[in-house]
């Protein structure tokens, strides 16, 4: 199909105003296709003209322009010509469409537990047109009226209030002006737990065999989506616009939440089956936020064109951070974003698709999609915060208000968002916004100290541009440094050259830990001093400020990465401090960092069994001084189910024998220990089958996939290459899956002939899986046998002209992943020879 370019885009929309949609769609065909038709009415500038509409269906019935028949058989690439435009218009479009199975368009599954079918639609970024016919680019917006006809004792949800006028049939009200990709129906025998807060309806919806965590998890869901309300009304002065609130937990969802209007979707791993940490919690917190401000920042307002996403995106996820800390219980996200947003967007950072926050032209739709990454979030919040400290947070606030009131129900660029912050603080913003949003990379920052004797004589912070991307960025921020678990310095500095004197500094306590950076309200890479690496064993744990031990374990990360810090030292302090750490989004992100990334990635082959042990021995350490339940203890489990070798416990825990206290009926834990059982061929297909049989879910399915695909057999191997990659209509969660488990293999030369196989098999699924989809399998699918053989085979792969932009988006990065792995594997391998 045929992608929307820029040009066109703004050719179409000096032609054409949509005056209005209605679009009614029908249900009940059966779970394949669905009828869908499309009235609009629009105006043309232009008398005569000729244009198109974007309409992607199985078959297209019939097509009227203002009464004239059309015929369907000139619809090509997705695309129904229009010619001879009148002033005024009215198409009507009526077309058969067909489900999705990739989490576009109309979503349709089957839940395991019930055999029930649920729908939902996600139309981001271009998938409209395979529900309905319409002019699909973000500043064409109009109203929608929707009818859905459905099976009867379904519930029909949508942008508008539903109500069901006759058996099957459902009206939805009349919304607000929409960007074509915000319009949702969700349909299906979905259970709810409906509240009212300051006049607002409020809705959370889950498929049937979740009502039981629906409505353990609804008070705290609510209690959130309250003080989000809250907290935004007072901060922007508007109220929502959008009428009722809906929020839809739905199957195999693709992102973490969407944030059509009135209607938000979120993926149903939400709604925690088992145990959760407190940090799972505060993430679905900041997305319930995340999503509410979207409301306001791409709903109220949407970018002009898809180059302006950050619009949407970097100020939802500062706007969700910061209501977190200032209106809920979690005073802590900011030490969340640290260590999980920021990592997310340093690791966008290091890849060589880097790009600006704001600014890249994307020449087409699906171009645009290829920036929507942790650069468009976690890099564009933390550009926000030195933007607040640059202008104060009043001017920033004033300049918020007058952008979202003169740009209501209209669409906004960056040059608008800026001209209003620039006329709320007075200041030129030219110099900034070029230097933080129209140049990509991230300086690297350290400090240079000179203490003899124990005491700082002299003290400079140095700050050094990427050679590819230089750029003059002013930072404000703060260094600290430590002793013994005593804060000996603390200097707030604004960073304007490459030298900056630290005079705060002289004449304090030498630190054992200094930490640049150490309140995380910039964006860079820091290099801590060799003597704070070599101290981090036995100083971090003491260190009191959970936001500085943040920065220092991201620091960490970003060394093992670029090859700077050898994973020897990651894992000698993980082992030190790990099971002393009292935040939850440190405690249990290193976990999952440490085991999945540190060890299989950057750990030589023959070293791993023994890195793995290392990490099992940490949890069981912890597991034996946790307090029962609580986050600590659920942490410390997860991390020995994951990693032991100890055949008996594994075997106990994963009959229900032994378990720690809280995990007897928690099917998701249980499948942690089977995945290790499997991977380490301790287990067979009919062991894994029996455990689905215990756990006949949507997500036991899921697991059970991956770990068959994980069994360490030649003939499973083959089993699980041909679901993934064959034509078998698995849906883009059970690719996901099985990509996961197929690399988790003890020996590289089990998989080594599929090392080959996925630079040919893999790009080829675009013929038949979604881009948005088939970005994330290429990404899970990337072989993990790291050799120059598979790195030959990837640049080889990159110099195709035939991938699409996703493929090869997904491809640079995992490409660069494995270029990461191999350098750090060169440069420390003396370190694991010696047995460390």
């Amino acid at each position: 199909m045929r992608s929307l370019t820029l040009a066109e885009a703004r050719e179409r929309a000096e032609l054409i105003s949509v005056t209005s949609y209605a679009v009614e769609l029908d249900l009940d065909h059966g779970d394949q296709v669905f009828g869908s038709v499309s009235s609009i009415a629009f105006t043309c500038s232009s008398p005569g003209a000729d244009s198109w509409v974007d309409v992607k269906a199985r078959s297209i019935e019939s097509a009227t322009l203002n009464g004239v028949p059309l015929d369907p058989a000139e619809a090509t690439e997705g695309r129904l010509p229009l010619t001879g435009l009148a002033a005024d218009n009215v198409l009507v479009v009526r077309a058969t469409m067909a489900y999705s199975h990739d989490g576009q368009g109309l979503h349709r599954a089957t839940d395991p537990a019930d055999r029930r079918d649920y729908v939902y639609g996600h139309l981001f970024l271009d998938a409209a047109p395979r529900v309905f016919a319409c002019f699909d680019q973000p500043d064409l917006k109009a109203p929608y009226d929707l009818t859905v006809r459905a099976p009867q004792g379904w519930t029909v949800l949508g942008n508008g209030a539903s109500h069901e006028v006759a058996p099957g049939r459902w009206q939805l009200a009349t919304t607000r002006p929409l960007a074509t990709y915000f319009v949702t129906v969700c349909a299906g025998p979905y259970v709810s737990v409906r509240d009212e807060h300051d006049g607002i309806p409020l809705g959370i919806h889950a498929r049937a065999s979740l009502q039981e965590p629906l409505e353990r998890h609804a008070p705290e869901l609510f209690e959130v989506t309250r003080q989000s309300f809250d907290y935004f009304h007072g901060l922007f002065g508007i109220r929502y616009p959008f009428g009722e609130y809906h929020q839809v937990f739905v199957p195999e969802f693709n992102a973490g939440a969407m944030e059509n209007p009135g209607c938000v979707t979120l993926r149903d791993q939400y709604l925690f089956r088992g145990a959760a940490t407190r940090d799972e919690l505060l993430s679905r917190a900041n997305t319930v936020s995340h999503e509410m401000s979207h409301m306001w920042f791409g709903d109220l307002v949407t970018m002009k064109w898809w180059d302006d996403l950050w619009l949407n995106e970097s100020f939802a996820e500062y706007m969700s951070h910061r209501c977190l800390v200032e209106a809920t219980e979690y005073a802590d996200a900011w030490v969340d974003s640290s260590i999980v947003r920021k990592v997310w967007g340093y690791g966008a950072e290091r890849s060589p698709s880097t790009h600006p926050v704001a600014g890249v032209e994307a020449l087409d739709a699906q171009s645009a999609l290829q920036n929507f990454d942790g650069i468009s979030y976690a890099k564009g919040a933390a550009v926000l915060r030195q933007l607040i400290a640059y202008v104060g947070d009043d001017a920033f606030v004033g300049g918020l208000r007058t952008y979202l009131t003169d740009k209501s129900y209209a669409n906004g660029t960056l040059a608008d968002f800026l001209g209003a912050i620039e006329r709320a603080s007075g200041m030129d913003l030219t110099a900034w916004s070029g230097a933080w949003l129209l140049t990509a990379g991230r300086d690297t920052i350290s400090v240079d100290l000179e203490a003899p004797e124990g005491v700082v004589q002299a003290a400079r912070l140095l700050r050094a541009a990427p050679p590819s991307h230089p750029a003059d960025r002013p930072h404000a921020l703060d260094v600290a440094g430590w002793a013994d678990g005593t804060e000996v310095s603390r200097v707030q500095v604004t960073v304007e050259s490459e030298v900056t004197p630290l005079d705060g500094i002289a004449g304090t306590p030498e630190p054992a830990v200094l930490v640049p950076n150490a309140g995380d309200l910039t964006w860079a890479r820091v290099r801590l001093d060799e003597g704070t690496l070599a101290a981090l064993p036995t100083q971090l744990a003491r260190v009191p400020d959970a936001q500085a031990r943040a920065v220092v374990w991201s620091a960490l990360i970003d060394g093992v990465h670029v090859a700077e810090v050898s994973p020897a030292t990651f894992l000698d302090v993980f082992a030190s401090t790990w099971s002393t750490e009292a935040n939850a989004s440190i405690l249990t992100r290193m976990a999952l960092y440490a085991e999945h990334r540190i060890v299989p990635y950057f750990v030589p082959r023959d070293a791993q069994a023994g890195a793995l042990a290392r990490l099992a021995r940490s949890g069981r350490d912890l597991l034996g001084r946790a307090e029962e339940g609580s986050t600590r203890s659920l942490a410390a489990a997860r991390l020995l189910a994951g990693t032991s070798d100890d055949e008996t416990l594994l075997r106990a825990w994963a009959e229900g024998s032994g378990l720690p206290h809280g995990l007897e009926d928690d099917g998701d834990f249980r499948w942690i220990v089977v995945r290790n059982l499997a991977a380490r061929g301790l287990i067979d297909a009919s062991a894994v089958d029996s455990y689905r049989a215990r756990d006949d879910t949507l997500q036991g399915s899921l697991n059970a996939l991956m770990c068959r695909a994980a069994l360490p057999v030649p003939e499973e191997k083959a089993w699980a290459w041909d679901q993934l990659t064959g034509h078998h209509a698995r849906s883009n969660y059970e690719m996901v899956h099985l990509a996961r488990g197929f690399w988790m293999s003890p020996d590289d030369r089990l998989v080594a002939d599929y090392v080959a196989r996925y630079f040919s098999d893999v790009p080829a699924m675009s013929g038949w899986v979604g881009e948005d989809a088939l970005s994330r399998v290429v990404l899970a699918a990337f072989p993990k046998v790291f050799t120059e053989e598979t790195e030959a085979l990837s640049a080889r792969a990159l110099r195709r002209d035939d991938l699409t932009p996703a493929v090869r988006r997904s491809l640079v990065d995992a490409d660069s992943d494995l270029r990461e792995a191999l350098a750090s594997r060169a440069a420390f391998a003396s370190v694991f020879r010696a047995g460390v």
